[in-house]
């Protein structure tokens, strides 16, 4: 006799996501695993007296999504503190900059994150002189979306400066400006990174965050940071709730081999991932690496945060010791050569992955496809893609160039979407890659759906736990109230109703 269903999605419109995609009425879910997909009138008879059953009332099923590339303790920072991602103009950000001033101790830094000043139409980042006039007792710093700027006031200036990396503090006349880039905006993060109440606190309104747009699964870039113990504490006390890949800053690889840990070790819902590295910046702070010089800097080409021949270095002692590598890449030129390292070092199944690739070449994306490397994609970037958008104004006509989803996916390599906070929200993302502005840069909504699902699963070797709805596998789910097939021009404005992990209602909209 089949025992009954823990929980019963019914009355549904459950999409598979699997090769091909099937649709369904209904799912049945027993001991945290899919047990049945299929008719409803057949799945009903699973039902018994404990079960919760969810009429879906016609909605959309679908696996849960995983966002393969994020900072989550950051977003859970920008949640406790100053959210400026949205300030419609740089006097908004000051604004909000000022509230938080007027909320804290004396004293206290006055941090904000998500800035973006293309949004107001503008091509200056913050200045010393703006963030000055926040008029704060103690450091005000507001740190770029892209993680690679951030904006010093004067306090954090005398504070910080003398312990950053100087190639990255921008001065005019000999003096900082109070812009900072790429090492030394790690500087200031570090110096800003929370202790381990602030941690969790960061990490638990980031998960609550995620959970209410689906998000069952992150791959987390950490370093120096709590997170990997609030992570497995929150486990242990069964108030995690969602599954975790610690994507580990190439410097904590020493530390990690001498515990014996290895890509893919963990238990629960926590286990290591990838050894992240940069190996050049970004288009925003103009320091991605570029075969060509940027439009609005002819003199400029970017600049190797991690020079190849290092990074060649430490890919032989990371794949060595058993670690999938995970290389941030953005300019043609970056792009290119970690392709090469990663083809030229084959191995059984590394599944090495090249983070954004935002301008990848025809013969990096062949190459990739030829080499099985993953293409780690953030199609909420396509943001930028338009005619007025920023990748227009940092590198003109090649703005269609970047985070071509339409040719990677032609030319058969395994793309994996996150958000890199930009924001974390798959929909966002889904609606960009569907509504890109070329056939090149565009998926259609199946594959784009697939890259947050089972593409991302694939990318952290869960592809046969994750990543589908099919029997045997983790009833981690999420319920939309509209088709994204049916609604393709307003993806983004899909809510999800309900997030399920490990057959546990983990975020229910219906809820007040």
């Amino acid at each position: 006799m089949t025992a009954p269903a823990d929980l019963l999605l019914t009355n549904a419109e459950v999409h598979t996501l699997a090769r091909p995609d099937e649709t369904h009425d209904a799912v049945a879910v027993r001991d945290g695993r899919i047990t049945r997909v299929g008719d409803a009138y057949e799945l009903d008879f699973l039902a018994g007296v404990d079960t919760r059953i969810v009429d879906c009332d016609g909605r959309v099923v679908l696996p849960g999504f995983i966002d393969a590339h994020t900072h989550f303790e950051l977003l859970g920072r920008k949640l406790v503190h100053v959210d400026l991602s949205g300030a419609e103009s740089r006097g908004a950000a000051l604004d909000r900059l000022r509230d938080r001033a007027d909320a804290v101790p004396a004293g206290d830094p006055v941090v904000g994150y998500g800035y973006d000043e293309t949004e107001w139409g503008e091509s200056d980042y913050l200045t010393r002189a703006d963030l000055d006039a926040v008029d704060a007792a103690g450091p005000v710093v507001a740190v770029r979306e892209d993680l690679h700027v951030a904006s010093l006031d004067s306090t954090a200036v005398e504070r910080f400066v003398d312990d950053l990396s100087e190639a990255g503090v921008r001065r005019e006349g000999g003096e900082p400006t109070g812009v900072v880039v790429e090492g030394a905006t790690e500087g200031v993060l570090d110096a800003l990174a929370p202790g381990p109440e602030e941690a969790t606190a960061a990490i638990r309104a980031a998960q609550r965050y995620a959970n209410e747009r689906g998000v069952t699964g992150v791959h987390d870039m950490v370093r120096r940071s709590y997170a990997p113990r609030v992570y497995r504490d929150l486990d242990a006390a069964d108030e995690l709730t969602l599954r975790v890949r610690l994507n580990y800053w190439a410097d904590h690889l020493d530390a990690l081999v001498e515990t014996g840990l290895r890509t893919n070790h963990g238990d629960g819902r926590v286990r290591v991932g990838a050894i992240k590295t940069f190996t050049d910046g970004s288009l925003g702070g103009r320091t991605a690496k570029l075969s060509e010089p940027y439009a609005d800097a002819p003199d400029e080409r970017g600049e190797w945060t991690v020079p190849p021949a290092e990074f060649r270095d430490l890919l032989d002692s990371a794949a060595g010791a058993g670690f999938q590598v995970a290389a941030h890449a953005i300019g043609d030129e970056a792009v290119g050569d970690v392709v090469d390292a990663f083809a030229t070092r084959p191995s059984t199944d590394a599944r090495h992955r090249v983070e954004h690739a935002e301008l990848a070449s025809d013969a990096a994306i062949d190459r990739m496809a030829e080499a099985d490397i993953v293409a780690s994609i953030q199609p909420n970037f396509h943001r930028w893609a338009g005619e007025d958008g920023l990748y227009a104004a940092r590198i003109g006509d090649r703005r269609t160039e970047t985070n071509r989803l339409g040719r990677l996916a032609d030319a058969g390599v395994h793309l994996a979407f996150g958000s890199d906070g930009m924001p974390l929200d798959p929909l966002v993302g889904v609606h960009h890659a569907v509504n890109a502005p070329t056939a090149d840069q565009r998926l259609g909504v199946t594959e784009a759906l697939r890259a947050y699902t089972l593409g991302s699963a694939y990318a952290g070797f869960d592809e046969d736990r994750l990543g589908t709805v099919e029997p045997g596998k983790y009833a981690d789910l999420v319920v939309l109230d509209g088709s994204p097939w049916e609604r393709p021009g307003e993806i983004r404005e899909i809510d999800v109703t309900l997030t399920v992990v490990d057959g546990e209602v983990v975020y229910d909209g219906s809820d007040p």
